[in-house]
């Protein structure tokens, strides 16, 4: 067997943003991580919102505003009336 063939595998711990840590082994090393079992929604069923660098909000700003502006661009295309003389 070749020597030196297997990446070094040290123990590593795993911080997840909610405060649990997992023991485990890795050659990455130590890291944290935004979700784990114990926080995600599919595994304790409990609803909780993820914002991601402020995703929610840029959707709802970019929403929110959509239904004034459809509105004024209706305004806008309408011609007006014109007055007889």
């Amino acid at each position: 067997m070749k020597p030196d063939l297997h990446p070094i595998y040290p123990p590593s711990r795993i911080t997840c943003a909610c405060g649990n840590v997992i023991e485990t082994r890795s050659t990455r090393g130590s890291f944290t991580v935004e979700i784990c079992s114990n926080c995600h929604p599919y595994f304790t069923g409990k609803y909780k919102l993820i914002d991601t660098a402020g995703r929610v909000e840029r959707f709802r700003k970019k929403y929110e505003s959509a239904p004034a502006k459809a509105a004024a661009a209706k305004a806008k295309k309408e011609p007006t009336p014109k007055a007889k003389a």
